[in-house]
């Protein structure tokens, strides 16, 4: 049996419907990249609680510590003092979660407002007349920073 292209047209949907079905599987996929970063922000706010809970503990008793030995005049040991400084470097790591929730929430938004353009721009506007479509951050990237040094954090 010959195929032609009359019969190859007549079978293929049309191109309109196609680039629809792309762009809906395409703002979907934007939609659970979305919901994937929401979740990891859910999970860094977790852990960040945690351990300022735990440092806070740890920190607690340190003091309690230090204040039994300025008691017996005996001073500061130089351990307690290196654990203090460790504390405290731990404390500026989390600086690292309001990076990462900075950079979170950016994207987050710069995925919602591309599947937000896509499904007005292949659907067409709402019954409405008009698909919301809500705005794009104007900053390429909130957080300049790339790395974690102590005194070189950049907050915004």
């Amino acid at each position: 049996m010959l195929v032609t292209a009359e019969d190859l047209s007549a079978a293929a949907p049309p191109p309109s419907a196609l680039s629809l079905l792309a762009a809906t599987e395409l703002q979907d996929h934007l939609l659970v990249a979305n919901n994937d970063l929401e979740r990891l922000q859910r999970l860094l706010d977790d852990a960040a609680q945690a351990l300022m809970q735990h440092f806070t503990y740890a920190s607690e008793h340190m003091s309690a510590a230090l204040v039994h030995l300025e008691a017996s005049r005996q001073g500061e040991p130089p351990m307690m003092r290196e654990a203090r400084q460790t504390l405290a470097s731990a404390i500026t790591a989390l600086q690292f979660q309001d990076m990462a929730t900075q950079l979170i929430a950016h994207t987050s938004k710069r995925l919602r407002n591309c599947a937000d353009r896509l499904a007005r721009d292949a659907m067409g506007d709402d019954e409405d007349g008009a698909a919301l479509v809500e705005e794009a951050p104007l900053r390429p990237n909130p957080v300049t920073q790339d790395e974690m040094d102590a005194g070189s954090i950049e907050l915004f």
